[in-house]
């Protein structure tokens, strides 16, 4: 049973169990409400506006360096590479595991996650509830490229020696994690109590 099947309603901002007939939550005055309003429709929207934001951000130059009047510029891959190159594994890794995976996990996991709501699903509704808290752990750490590069822009900045500047892919990166965390904050998680998986509603249905 759930709780809006047992006449309950729980605030979103300090998750308060109260009655569905208040309107107002009684203990941070937050408005009650069991669903948010167009919550998938929020998602989508969020989620589209992040994919395209993520597509300039992995074309355009990452980091644009200029050293003893040799300028160059490179990618979020391109980058990653030259780390590689550089024998810095480690700290290639890390971007890539910043700038590729988890992005790219988690446009993958709200997609599917909304898809779930849309049309049924065989993933039960706990796994799906854990997907959406492992998406709000990961979203913290979407930046870490985008400070990276802010850190270099900060710290190298040695005249005509050398000099270390953000590209026009920063801007689309951190326009596209902050997309993506609005599409997984617009996802409400209480959608999924209220869909079966496939097998539980055959099984119901016979």
């Amino acid at each position: 049973m759930t709780a809006r099947e047992a006449g309950l309603v729980a605030c979103h901002r300090c998750e308060l169990v109260s009655e569905k007939d208040l309107q107002r939550c009684p203990r941070c005055n937050a408005r009650l409400r069991s669903r948010k309003p167009q919550s998938l429709q929020r998602v989508w929207a969020w989620w589209i506006a992040g994919f395209l934001a993520y597509i300039p951000a992995n074309l355009y130059p990452m980091l644009t360096t200029r050293q003893l009047g040799r300028e160059s510029a490179d990618t979020i891959i391109g980058g990653v590479i030259v780390l590689i190159e550089y024998g810095s594994v480690g700290i290639a890794l890390i971007i890539f595991v910043a700038s590729v995976v988890v992005p790219m996990s988690k446009f993958l996991v709200i997609a599917l996650l909304a898809l779930s709501i849309m049309r049924p699903s065989r993933l039960s509704q706990k796994a799906r509830i854990h997907l959406h808290e492992v998406i709000e752990f990961v979203g913290r750490w979407s930046m870490v490229d985008v400070f990276v590069v802010a850190l270099l822009a900060a710290l190298v900045q040695l005249g005509a020696a050398a000099e270390v500047n953000p590209g026009p892919a920063a801007i689309c990166f951190a326009l596209s994690v902050a997309f993506t965390m609005l599409s997984a904050q617009a996802f409400d998680p209480r959608l999924i109590w209220d869909t079966l998986p496939a097998k539980s509603k055959m099984e119901k249905q016979a």
